[in-house]
């Protein structure tokens, strides 16, 4: 079993500390990243890799996002204790765990089966309760819509319409939308039933987003 010490609490107030120089400056979502022991996410060889600043492969030809662009895409979310959030790609389940140190009521659906799997069996060790799916995240999760804010941890290639149906009227969609090497990082606000703002942030770099609304089913 995993512990949480002195030195590991110690390596993410540094973290923090980076992202806040960074420009986070969302209280939830600093408090949220010093709580959550991220080296969990990690095998015990690569406790040295867990609280630097960075990405790290996790299998499957997927990684576990740099802690400063989880704090990002969380801070554009606006998060609040009562928002019922929709994840798409759970991954690691990093995101989603963050996420749940502000609102306990997050869906969080991943495409690979190997992925959910494993990141099903984290949230029962570590007794956290999101709704979990395996699934094509590109088209959201429609039988439990609407979210009032929704999150995509990969590149799309559009933005998908299916994900703005799904959006609560002042609801708020982040997403990453570009070609697979850079995507332009994107918030969304649904303001009345067919009326959406757009705003662009910094260029990222994400794995693919697959399905139908995604890389292999983009036309």
């Amino acid at each position: 079993m995993q512990t949480d010490t002195y030195r590991h609490k110690g390596m993410r107030r540094a973290l923090v500390k980076q992202l806040r120089d960074k420009g986070i400056r969302d209280a939830r979502v600093l408090a949220a990243i010093e709580t959550v022991p991220r080296h969990f996410f990690f095998d015990k060889a690569f406790l040295e890799q867990a609280y630097q600043d960075k990405a790290f492969p996790i299998g499957e030809g997927q990684t576990i996002s740099q802690p400063y662009t989880v704090a990002f895409q969380s801070e554009l979310l606006r998060l609040r204790p009562t928002d019922k959030v929709l994840e798409i790609g759970t991954g690691s389940g990093y995101q989603c765990t963050v996420l749940l140190q502000i609102t306990p009521n997050v869906y969080t659906i991943e495409y690979n089966r190997p992925l959910y799997e494993k990141a099903r069996l984290f949230f029962r060790k570590h007794n956290l309760k999101p709704h979990t799916f395996h699934g094509d995240g590109s088209q959201g999760l429609p039988a439990y819509a609407p979210y009032d804010k929704i999150i995509v941890t990969a590149g799309a290639p559009i933005v998908p319409k299916e994900l703005l149906r799904q959006l609560s009227i002042g609801g708020i969609l982040v997403i990453p939308v570009g070609d697979e090497k850079l995507q332009k990082m994107l918030r969304i606000t649904r303001v009345e039933e067919n009326e959406f703002t757009k705003e662009e942030f910094s260029d990222f770099k994400f794995v693919p987003l697959l399905g139908r609304s995604g890389w292999s089913g983009a036309e």
